[in-house]
């Protein structure tokens, strides 16, 4: 098939940005963004994804209804109307066969689409999280309404179907949001309300509300990737902020002296608990904090770490963090970023007030056909004669100055 219509739903769907590009290109592109970002430092070639196609193990559909059908697909961006598909390049395979039995199901089971204007319906989303080693899938039904009495044996139609599906969970989402999951209780229908996965030889549970990264095999990439930055040699106290279900933490665990593994969201330290136990890891300790509070008591308490993994949401880091960091003033910093544009303002903030500097930047493409790059960037204190590290400061000072003058452009 040509490049030109590698999807011919790209210009609806707006899922796939570089859809009809060359990877080549793509690629380029990329790195060309990122040189923009980080002028001040030689960016290397975007490491490339092994796979452009299928490399999603996370899938979520919007259920509806177009000229009588029942569909499955995505909304058009701002509207709620959905845009039909039936096989998704880059979900993973299987994912639209399960899709269709449920889809199939419903009529079985008397169960309408959820409407979203008038709030009316049964099903909503449709949840789907593969394990890539195992081929093992959750799949999560999200209804709009509590009115379906026969949950467990809708789930178990469906296993019947595809035996690959070993957990099948439902929540109900009746608020008006854009959100898939609530904040209600999840509850199982069938299987243990798990799945395992690997990666970089360690198991992880994943569950209906976990986060885990949406390309599996890529993931590997980008935390070795971070782990030869850091360059740890069995010894160091290392801090990582924002560790949700403890994957950095327990890659780290196997190259340091203790990690301290901080996340907000209590559910997640305790599934990564879970993950420390299932492989027999007794050198982390789960913090469940806000990641600014913590910093901010360690660093009144003189508490210092010698390496500090930092991968935020896409907001980035808030100043109370980073000037707390800069406080415990570990030796480096691996910043892992899923927006670079966040990525390169707090990297401002850590030279600005911490004389921190960029040693290296290394983009990661987790996800081809669309214009999203991670970013790892590499941190280090400069000493006073060091040249790079000069270099680094003075363009970054004209850059500041340029920006307080004339305006940051947009």
């Amino acid at each position: 098939m040509k490049e030109k219509t590698w999807c011919p739903l790209g210009s609806r769907c707006g899922g796939c940005d570089y859809a009809n590009l060359p990877y080549s290109i793509e690629l380029k592109l990329k790195r060309d963004y990122l040189k923009k970002l980080f002028f001040y430092i030689d960016v290397p070639e975007v490491i490339p994804c092994r796979s452009v196609e299928h490399y999603r193990d996370k899938v979520q559909a919007v259920i509806g209804e177009r000229n009588g059908r029942i569909v499955s697909g995505l909304y058009i961006k701002g509207t709620h109307h959905v845009i039909e598909l039936r096989g998704c390049r880059l979900e993973f395979e299987g994912a639209s066969s399960i899709l269709a039995s449920v889809r199939s199901l419903m009529k079985s089971f008397s169960l309408a689409p959820y409407d979203e204007d008038r709030r009316t319906g049964d099903l909503r989303h449709v949840l789907l999280r593969h394990a890539h080693n195992r081929n093992e899938v959750m799949v999560t039904l999200v209804f709009g309404t509590d009115r379906f009495r026969r949950k467990k044996e809708f789930a178990c139609a469906l296993v019947q179907k595809h035996p690959e599906v070993k957990t099948v969970a439902w929540q109900l989402n009746d608020e008006k949001t854009s959100m898939v999951l609530s904040d209600n209780d999840i509850r199982i229908l069938y299987g243990d309300g798990y799945i395992e996965d690997e990666i970089c030889t360690l198991h992880f549970r994943i569950t209906p509300s976990s986060f885990f990264q949406i390309n599996r095999s890529q993931t590997e990439v980008l935390y070795e990737t971070a782990m030869r930055m850091a360059g740890l040699r069995g010894k160091e106290r290392v801090l990582d902020a924002y560790s949700g279900t403890g994957t950095i933490a327990l890659i780290a665990s196997g190259k340091a002296g203790r990690v301290i593994a901080v996340e907000e969201n209590s559910a997640a330290v305790e599934i990564a608990k879970e993950n420390a136990r299932l492989n027999g890891i007794e050198n982390v300790d789960f913090v469940s904090a806000d990641a600014s509070l913590f910093c901010k008591e360690a660093a009144k308490k003189g508490v210092k770490f010698d390496a500090a993994f930092l991968d935020p949401p896409r907001s980035g880091c808030d100043e109370r963090f980073l000037s707390s960091l800069i406080k415990m003033g570990p030796e480096k910093i691996v910043y892992i970023s899923c927006n670079p544009e966040t990525q390169a303002r707090d990297i401002r903030y850590l030279k600005n007030f911490g004389s921190y500097y960029v040693r290296r930047i290394q983009g990661v493409d987790m996800f081809p056909r669309t214009s999203h790059v991670e970013s790892v960037a590499l941190l280090t204190k400069a000493p006073e004669n060091d040249e790079a590290g000069r270099s680094f400061a003075g363009k970054g000072k004209h850059r500041d100055d340029r920006e307080r003058k004339y305006g940051r452009k947009r």
